[in-house]
């Protein structure tokens, strides 16, 4: 998921030095959608790890 956010963030700035502001606003958007759902996630997974380490030992 974070390498599509990093995608979108590039196409982003292509698209705005290229003058094509729609484009490169909509792809930062998507990109930031995806790269607070990485986040997201991540802290999930990372509690979740944190629990299970403590259940094992």
């Amino acid at each position: 998921m974070l390498k599509w956010a990093l995608i979108f963030f590039i196409i982003s700035i292509v698209a705005g030095v290229f003058g094509f502001g729609g484009i490169s606003a909509g792809a930062a958007d998507i990109a930031k959608i995806l790269f607070y759902i990485f986040v997201v996630i991540f802290v999930i997974f990372l509690i979740l790890g944190v629990m299970a380490g403590k259940a094992v030992t």
